[in-house]
């Protein structure tokens, strides 16, 4: 890129795949914090906001993914659990 250009080059963080990862599992997030709070469920509504999160400031399709799945596996167990919502 041309030293004296004005717009900085940033293509660094705009790959597909990272912009896919982030809109599915923010989205399932979304749901997630919808359904919590309708509910009254505190995992469902943590494990939203943790998802959305994630899918924010995690910047690799890969971990992003392994975080998500990692979360949903901790909402359905805290669900699931004495202790749970």
């Amino acid at each position: 890129m041309d030293e004296s250009s004005p717009i900085p080059a940033v293509t660094s963080h705009f790959d597909t795949s990272v912009l896919f990862a982030s809109l599915l599992w923010g989205s399932i997030g979304a749901g997630f914090c919808i359904y919590g709070k309708k509910q009254g469920s505190a995992p469902a509504l943590i494990g939203g906001v943790a998802l959305v999160a994630v899918s924010y400031f995690v910047g690799s399709t890969l971990w992003m993914s392994v975080c998500s799945l990692g979360i949903l596996a901790g909402v359905f167990l805290w669900s699931r659990s004495n202790w749970g919502g």
